[in-house]
């Protein structure tokens, strides 16, 4: 069971061990600064690979202390009870009167010899109740901890804050190499599922996420159906609590971007249609989008490729899981809550196949631009999107070209067809062949398709199946 946990864990413990390789090779510290998404992992996987490391080491949590001193009672209870390091016993009754002097302890308990791991999880709780820590890190880390053998790790879900440890100007500028923990890709999620089915995998990548929590939920289900039955009886199952903290962690004060991505849900919106639905100005729409895309992450920008330049953005929840969450379980708290799970499953029964066919077109994209590199045909392709006209009286599904921005060369177009039973046939084909010549550059592209159920039709020069698309992650 603990190595199904790490399905797809395997490249990740590889880094961590290279940095800790390092600190052996050389005999120096190294500060390695961790960061990903609430619940994609980050923690677990930082565990389990101390716990392969069999060194001596001290694991500390940060929490939402009321105040500094409680944060430096915990890490120093921490440090006496949980931790491996030979020194630890110097921790026992102490009192700490800032974080300097704990650090200092840490390193004075220290092996002489020999490497260690000492990890801070949840730095940024820590560094909103005492912005000097970050300060006091650079110090101990230039005078003290880099001129050991042990690896510090930082680990944190905020990202912007993580982030910003590494800009110019900031005490700790330089000093980590960074790691970026991603929740399951879909090969990870088949895999820890055990599914045969590739489509299916797809289906429990678009409403999981990835989010290994959810797989282990949905693995003890066996079963899309049954997953949504057990999950949708209560309140307060991980499917509908996972959404609900990671965006009151992301939002505890931005009132009306957490607005603006509700109003986003589960479609891609252009501007004028965004600001028409939350109801902001302009400017207010255009803070908010800034905050959701550069410092959450949470909204990803798409426009049409094509070799004319275009300004048609559509604005789109990048983590597939909050886009299930805001279109089927946001909308469906209030029903759960009475006991009507009901209501929740029909609107869910109502509204998937449509809502699928969407929401698999960047999975999809990215997919096949990963096939390209071993395509004879597409090995010059550099980008996959999409096309699109303000009035979307052209919409095209796939388009893929020598470069992002405004292509030198269309290379092909395609489209995707999410259908369960019916294979891509020929009035699809048709549809397609009408389309390319109306994207800029496209007219003597090559056709493909993407399908689900499969494609039945002569004149494709691709085409590709969900199979196929899960080979491109693996």
């Amino acid at each position: 069971m603990e190595q199904d946990t790490f399905v797809g864990r395997r490249l990740y413990l590889e880094r961590l061990r290279a940095h800790l390789d390092a600190v052996v090779a050389d005999g120096r510290g190294r500060m390695l600064a961790v960061r990903g998404r609430r619940q994609c992992g980050k923690s677990r996987l930082v565990s389990r690979f101390v716990a392969k490391a069999k060194l001596p080491a001290f694991y500390f949590t940060g929490s939402r202390q009321a105040t500094v001193a409680a944060d430096l009672q915990s890490f120093v209870a921490d440090a006496a009870e949980r931790s491996t390091l030979p020194g630890r016993d110097a921790f026992a009754g102490a009192v700490m009167p800032g974080w300097e002097a704990a650090l200092r302890m840490v390193a004075n308990a220290l092996p002489k010899s020999g490497p260690a791991i000492v990890v801070i999880d949840e730095l940024p709780w820590l560094l909103e109740r005492d912005p000097g820590l970050e300060g006091t890190l650079q110090k101990l880390w230039d005078t003290v901890f880099q001129h050991l053998p042990v690896l510090l790790i930082l680990v944190g879900s905020d990202l912007s804050m993580m982030e910003a440890l590494q800009t110019h100007g900031r005490p700790l500028f330089g000093r980590p190499h960074e790691m970026v923990v991603e929740p399951f890709h879909v090969a990870d999620v088949a895999s820890m599922l055990g599914l045969d089915d590739p489509a299916s995998a797809f289906d429990a990548w678009l409403v999981t996420g990835g989010y290994p929590r959810l797989l282990l939920e949905w693995r003890r289900s066996q079963s899309l159906g049954r997953f949504l039955d057990a999950q949708l009886r209560d309140e307060n199952s991980d499917l509908m609590v996972i959404g609900a903290r990671v965006l009151a962690a992301e939002f505890p004060f931005e009132v009306q971007a957490r607005h603006v991505l509700s109003n986003l849900g589960s479609g891609e919106r252009s501007f004028t249609a965004l600001q028409s639905l939350a109801g902001i100005r302009a400017a207010a729409l255009q803070r908010s989008l800034e905050l959701l895309r550069t410092q959450k992450r949470l909204v990803e920008v798409d426009l049409p490729l094509s070799t004319r330049p275009s300004r048609e953005s559509r604005y789109r929840v990048a983590d597939p899981y909050l886009r299930f969450w805001l279109r089927f379980l946001e909308p469906s708290a209030a029903d759960i809550a009475r006991g009507r799970p009901d209501l929740a499953r029909a609107r869910f029964d109502r509204d998937w196949t449509t809502f699928r066919g969407r929401a698999i077109e960047p999975v999809v994209r990215t997919s096949v631009l990963r096939l390209c590199a071993g395509h004879r045909e597409f090995a010059d392709v550099g980008a996959v999107g999409g096309y699109w006209t303000r009035t979307n009286d052209v919409e095209v599904d796939l388009v893929g070209a020598d470069r992002v921005g405004t292509a030198r060369r269309v290379v092909f177009v395609g489209s995707i067809k999410w259908r369960e039973r019916s294979p891509f046939a020929r009035p699809d084909l048709d549809a397609l062949l009408h389309n390319r010549a109306r994207v800029p550059g496209g007219g003597a592209a090559k056709v493909v398709a993407v399908a689900r159920a499969g494609a039945t039709v002569r004149g494709l020069d691709a085409s590709f199946s969900p199979e196929d698309l899960l080979v491109a992650w693996k």
